[in-house]
C-alpha cells in the first residue's frame, strides 16, 4: 500500500470511539532500513473554544492499526492521551 492511498482517511479509535485525526495531519515513524511503518505520530490539539491549545502528540505502534477501509483507519489503542 501507498501512502498516496492512506493520505486523507481519518483515524478512530475503536476503544475509545474518538476521532482522533487525519493521516494527512500526521507524521509516520519508519524503519530505515525496512521501510516500514513504526507509528503514527497524531497531533493533539487540547483546549477550550480553541483557546490555549497544547500541541502535543501521541505516538501510537503501528500494530495498533486493525483495519483500513475506504474512508478511515482503525485502531485499537488504549494508552494514555
Amino acid at each position: 500500500m501507498n501512502l498516496s492511498e492512506i493520505s486523507g482517511k481519518e483515524i478512530v479509535n475503536l476503544v475509545t470511539g474518538e476521532r482522533l485525526g487525519v493521516i494527512g495531519e500526521c507524521d509516520l515513524i519508519i524503519d530505515e532500513t525496512t521501510g516500514s511503518i513504526l507509528a503514527l505520530m497524531i497531533p493533539r490539539e487540547r483546549g477550550f473554544f480553541g483557546l490555549k491549545k497544547d500541541k502535543s502528540m501521541l505516538e501510537v505502534p503501528w500494530r495498533s492499526v486493525k483495519k483500513i477501509g475506504n474512508d478511515m483507519i482503525i485502531i485499537e489503542y488504549d494508552g494514555v492521551y
